[in-house]
């Protein structure tokens, strides 16, 4: 099975590819303020396209815990120009990490490849799903929730992302652009975070493909009491877990290491 983002066709079933971050903010949790001049955030792309990335996912309002939400002018002032830079600069697939629609439709104006969606098009009254069904791009749906409430954990987190694809469906997106996103570190304890990594084989129940974005989240950070620039090593071994367990793209701020990461588990997979 293949997923066309951009001009690139992604082997879904067999491959598992790595996508960059690239924020353009000034608070992000682990790099806020390192890429949010265009130069800046052309040398690492140029960095992680050399280290081997695949998609470049590009931020302009930090989700960390407790961060200020700006508007959407605001947030489409820090990202559409990146867009246009990168996009008339390297042949790369780019992905815009948004939830909000006018945003997006900035963005995809811009030349963005995808649409990657903290609230899985769930934060509005569905606006967000039709701009992403008229555009005709590949979106990514992440689970999240306001509160840290279950009645069947982790069944629900399945159960949440079934409700995000059938509002996108409903709205005109198509069933093979969509990927999920299990949502590590969004509406969910330090010991719910664990748990859903233990058990991060229920992805494969919903039949889409799915994205891992775990890197150098507080999971990681409680887990080995480390600061946000100290977890590489931890997302390597949850992006080895999440290789393991099926999904198909893992987001991430250090390609060169999870892409070896990626290449050894697959090779012994493939024994």
């Amino acid at each position: 099975m293949k997923m066309r983002i951009g001009n690139r066709e992604f082997d879904i079933e067999k491959e598992c590819y790595v996508m960059g971050i690239l924020n353009v903010t000034p608070d992000s949790f682990s790099d806020g303020g390192k890429w949010n001049t265009i130069d800046a955030a052309l040398k690492h792309t140029e960095d992680m396209i050399g280290q081997g990335c695949d998609i470049i996912d590009i931020g302009g309002e930090s989700t960390r815990p407790g961060h200020i939400m700006i508007g959407d002018d605001e947030e489409s002032e820090r990202v559409v120009p990146v867009i246009e830079a990168v996009k008339s600069r390297f042949d790369i697939p780019v992905s815009l990490d948004t939830y909000k629609a006018e945003v997006a439709k900035a963005g995809i104006g811009a030349g963005a490849d995808m649409i990657n969606d903290i609230w899985g098009c769930r934060y509005d009254n569905g606006e967000m799903a039709e701009v992403i069904a008229g555009s005709g791009l590949p979106c990514v749906l992440m689970h999240n929730r306001n509160s840290t409430e279950y009645d069947d954990y982790p069944a629900d987190v399945v159960s949440d992302l079934e409700k995000c694809v059938k509002t996108a469906i409903a709205a005109g997106v198509k069933k093979e652009n969509i990927i999920l996103d299990p949502g590590i570190g969004f509406g969910k304890t330090y010991e719910q975070n664990l748990k859903l990594m233990a058990e991060l084989e229920i992805m494969n129940e919903t039949g889409y493909p799915w994205l891992l974005g775990t890197s150098r989240k507080s999971m990681i950070g409680l887990a080995l009491d480390l600061p946000a620039d100290q977890r590489v090593e931890g997302t390597l071994a949850t992006t080895v877990m999440g290789v393991m367990k099926g999904c198909s793209f893992v987001r991430v701020h250090d390609v060169r290491e999870n892409l070896r990461a990626i290449k050894m588990t697959k090779a012994v997979m493939r024994s």
